[in-house]
């Protein structure tokens, strides 16, 4: 070895192990002179304080903080002067080590190069009226000093910090805000240029609190942060600045970047997020609860990208500005009210929606920008839709689509319409409100086209054929235009209008009235006698789950109504028809209004041509098991035999349209019910039946037919002509009373009084003179006329049922006691007229 490499080493050794012992000697000075030390660092640090700090022991670690000394300190608490009003420490540590500079310490300074801080808690208290605890560091008043005295600095540079298991709060009461973090393990170096520092931190923290609102709640509650930041502090500009960097909230990395302004009062700051491929759920838990619920209402199953700005100040009480965009492509959006597919749309959140208004819940706003996508197949597009207020959301945008009408059936379900043909297309502007997070009580303007559509009314068994319709939403009101209905041969042309239609749709549907015009060249009502029938059920299967289950709710809900508007609400109908066909019955020139409400049809100013004369009629029908009428009806110079034959001869058997002949004005005022088929129900028929019967004539009535075979066996009992017949049936069920009432005809004359039946107990009470009235009608003076017709002999029959269900006709020997019977006779449908004796 060289000789100046040996003087070098050796001299090399002789430093470094003076070293050594000058450090060796420092520990034991220190250690020795615990007391002492501790009175100099605290005295020290409690110089430029307001408060107290206290240090339970000191211990020097030797060689760890080579070449200073490093001194740990044990039971750490610093306290502001207002502590007993407040009650929270500024700084308790059970372990806080402190590295200083050894040759200031021997100079009796304290420059400090690193600080480590383990299981402590910092509490950075504000109370209500604005004061802190973190006053204890403001300058106190400067005192005039000896220039005696020996003047000593201490560096107030750190060059390495680290915190371990160290619980950080911020609460601040007077501004409402909470941050509180469990630190894991902070590490961080400073560095000072000319002007300010420059620091690395590598922060492993759990977020606890992050709230710049706590009557909002916390961003970024309960995540894990970890990452590397470069943090700058310019001395001009008093601005702190965290350039971009990478950060991970959570399980999802972030580009963060933040500035504060340490030059404001409040301490105004401006934190920017960024990342890429998160779900849209873990995007919104990282903001305040009132944010996260809003957000909530939505869900995307596949991630987007997202930014966050938030700007507000650490001073005050109000919201930070929040502004956050996504970008969302070919995604699935889920919504309370359904799936959305192949969804693409470009985001924002802003709670400052008009500046002016604050920073709060009532000025934020969604927007959504070119939304494209499809419910339930169904494809669709909105230019631009706003969710603003999120207190009470309402949602605004223009909704477009077309596409066929069967993509209708899966969205209003099984229970009300079936589409199997015709096109959509749609314009529309709404508005609609959003309770508890899903949207109802959509308000719409625009217009709806549907063409060429076959459609099944599945509650009532109809089939309509190449319909078209055309809606028009207003503010208020809906127009229904160009609608053509066909059912089988039927068909219908309408126009109608629903005043305040979609506000009575959802808070009173029974209320709804549609005005209809309706005009058709020829109507078969035997093709809607659907409306008759009772109401069938879906059939739909239960079961289903997650968001099936929510369309299916979302389904039912629409179909509830629907149904709830199409059976409960009114309509008025104001028919102008050229041919209605019921089975064999033809009306020509039919006019009605008809108003439909809460399962009732009241008709009024009905009136059309049938039989060669008309038909006036006023009523109601209401819906049920049965459908129970009420009708008054006036007929003017019907034919008889047309009129009877086109209502299946009311129900009678042994009196049919071949049995009568003439012209029949008639008024009546009956009580009845009819069947889902459009039968009469049997002995349901109640009223009463003022009847005029002008050139008359019976022909091949078998009764009278029975009596003639002995009694006037050389007359012309085919064909019974009369003059005026006048008469009034009162009905009651199966039975017919029959009022006093005389028969004048060609054949013979009769007075005829009591009950018919339309099954048994018929009791009716016939006065036959046997003298021919042939001639009678030769008699002009009434009077007279009215004196002959009974002259001579005088046969009193009765004519009752027989044991083989027909009529039979007896001597009616106490003629006078039968007709007394007959005027008190109760006719209850299971009552029976007694049967009188025989001679």
């Amino acid at each position: 070895m060289p000789k100046w490499l040996k003087i070098t080493l050796k001299i090399a050794g002789a430093l470094v192990g003076l070293i050594i012992i000058l450090f060796i000697a420092l520990t034991v000075y220190v250690n020795y002179n615990k007391q002492k030390v501790l009175a100099m660092i605290t005295s020290e640090l409690n110089k430029n304080i307001n408060g107290t700090l206290t240090i339970g022991t000191i211990d020097p670690t030797l060689f760890k903080g080579f070449p200073g000394v490093s001194v740990e300190l044990k039971d750490v608490v610093l306290k502001d002067n207002r502590w007993a009003e407040h009650h929270h420490t500024l700084l308790t540590a059970k372990d806080l080590e402190v590295s200083v500079n050894a040759s200031a310490l021997l100079k009796g300074e304290v420059v400090i190069n690193k600080i480590d801080i383990s299981n402590a808690d910092i509490d950075l208290f504000t109370d209500s009226t604005g004061y802190s605890n973190t006053s204890i560091f403001k300058a106190k008043p400067k005192v005039e000093k000896d220039p005696k005295e020996k003047q000593t600095s201490s560096s107030t540079q750190i060059g390495r910090f680290s915190l371990n298991k160290v619980n950080f709060v911020v609460d601040d009461r007077h501004a409402y805000k909470l941050f509180k973090f469990a630190v894991n393990d902070i590490e961080g170096r400073m560095e000072y240029p000319a002007k300010g520092w420059n620091a690395g931190i590598d922060l492993n923290t759990m977020a606890n609190s992050f709230s710049f609102n706590t009557r909002k709640g916390s961003f970024m509650k309960n995540r894990l942060l970890k990452g590397h930041f470069d943090i700058s502090y310019d001395d001009n500009s008093q601005v702190i600045n965290v350039a971009p960097n990478n950060l991970n909230i959570g399980d999802n990395p972030f580009t963060v970047g933040a500035q504060f302004n340490l030059k404001s009062p409040e301490t105004d700051f401006t934190i920017n997020l960024k990342v890429d491929d998160i779900l849209w759920n873990d995007a919104a838990n990282l903001l305040a609860a009132n944010i996260t619920k809003s957000l909530k209402m939505f869900d995307l199953t596949k991630p987007i990208d997202v930014t966050c700005d938030l700007k507000g100040s650490f001073g005050g009480g109000g919201d930070p500005s929040i502004y956050v965009t996504a970008k969302v492509k070919d995604n699935i959006l889920k919504t309370r009210g359904g799936t959305i597919e192949n969804c693409s749309f470009n985001g924002i959140f802003s709670n400052n929606y008009i500046n002016g208004k604050g920073l709060n819940d009532d000025n934020s706003v969604i927007k959504l920008y070119h939304f494209n996508g499809s419910y339930k197949d169904i494809p669709f597009t909105i230019d631009t839709a706003f969710i603003n207020n999120l207190n009470t959301p309402v949602a605004t945008g223009i909704f477009r689509s077309h596409f066929p009408v069967t993509k209708l059936n899966p969205v209003i379900g099984d229970e009300s319409l079936r589409f199997t043909k015709g096109i959509v297309d749609l314009k529309l502007a709404y508005k609609a409100d959003i309770v508890n997070f899903k949207f109802t009580k959509p308000f719409v303007t625009g217009n709806v086209d549907i063409k060429n559509a076959d459609v099944n009314y599945l509650p009532r068994g109809l089939v309509f054929k190449n319909n078209s319709i055309a809606l028009k939403f207003t503010d208020k009101d809906l127009y229904i235009n160009n609608i053509r209905l066909q059912n089988g041969s039927s068909i219908v042309y309408m126009q109608g209008k629903v005043s305040n239609f979609l506000n009575l749709y959802y808070t009173a549907p029974e209320k709804i009235l549609i005005v209809w015009q309706i005009t058709s060249p020829q109507i078969r009502l035997g093709e809607f006698l659907g409306f008759l029938n009772s109401r069938q059920g879906s059939g739909e299967s239960s079961g289903g789950s997650g968001n099936r289950g929510i369309s299916r709710a979302a389904s039912k809900r629409v179909t509830n109504q629907l149904n709830t508007a199409f059976d409960k609400g009114q309509a008025e109908l104001h028919l102008r028809l050229a041919k209605v066909y019921y089975k064999k019955f033809l009306a020509t020139n039919v006019n009605a209004d008809i108003l439909l409400a809460d399962n009732t049809m009241k008709m009024r100013n009905v009136s059309l041509k049938s039989s060669g004369g008309s038909l006036n009629l006023s009523g109601l029908v209401v819906q049920g098991p049965t459908n129970n009428f009420a009708i008054s009806t006036t007929i003017n110079h019907v034919n008889t035999n047309t009129f009877f034959a086109s209502f299946n001869n009311f129900g009678l058997k042994d009196f049919t349209s071949d049995n009568l002949r003439g012209f029949l004005s008639a008024r009546t005022d009956i009580k009845g019910a009819i069947n889902n088929a459009g039968n009469l129900v049997p002995k349901s028929i109640r009223g009463t039946a003022m009847v005029n019967l002008k050139e008359g004539a019976l022909v091949n009535f078998s009764p009278i037919k029975s009596v003639g075979k002995f009694a006037f066996p050389f007359r012309d009992l085919d064909n019974i002509t009369f003059g005026d017949l006048k008469a009034q049936f009162d009905i009651n069920g199966d039975k017919i009373k029959i009022a006093p009432m005389q028969i004048n005809s060609s054949v013979l004359n009769m007075d005829v009084e009591g009950v018919y039946s339309l099954s048994r107990g018929t009791n009716i009470a016939l006065d036959v003179p046997l003298r021919n009235p042939k001639n009678d009608s030769k008699i002009e003076d009434e009077t007279q006329r009215n004196k002959k017709r009974m002259k001579g002999i005088v046969l009193h029959i009765l004519a009752t049922d027989g044991d083989d269900g027909k009529i039979k006709i007896k001597w009616n020997k106490n003629h006078k006691k039968t007709k007394a019977d007959n005027d008190d006779q109760k006719t209850d449908d299971t009552q029976q007229a007694p049967e009188p004796k025989q001679d």
